[in-house]
């Protein structure tokens, strides 16, 4: 669905799974993460925003978003890295 729609991010908070993680980096996209519970942060970010596909789904509908400084990190990048991945063994060495 990615690569046909022509999405370039999606916003999330939870981990990708595998299949989610290949569709991403086929479709040279990013899924970017925000932190839970911070919306309303979020929603001040956002400049106008357009529906695009799928408005019976509610929140899993396909937006389009103008925003100016989303407090969002990016989880999955156009080449597969993960934080959910990276991040852990990084903290482990670090710790070590």
């Amino acid at each position: 669905m990615l690569g046909a729609t022509g999405v370039l991010g999606m916003i999330g908070k939870a981990e990708r799974g595998a299949a989610a993680v290949r569709a991403i980096v086929e479709s040279g996209c990013v899924y970017l993460a925000a932190t839970g519970g911070a919306a309303y942060l979020i929603s001040k970010a956002v400049r106008s925003s357009r529906g695009l596909a799928f408005a019976d789904l509610g929140m899993e509908a396909i937006y389009e978003f103008e925003v100016e400084d989303l407090p969002v990190v990016v989880a999955v990048d156009a080449n597969g890295g993960n934080v959910h991945e990276h991040g852990p063994k990084a903290w482990r060495i670090a710790a070590a």
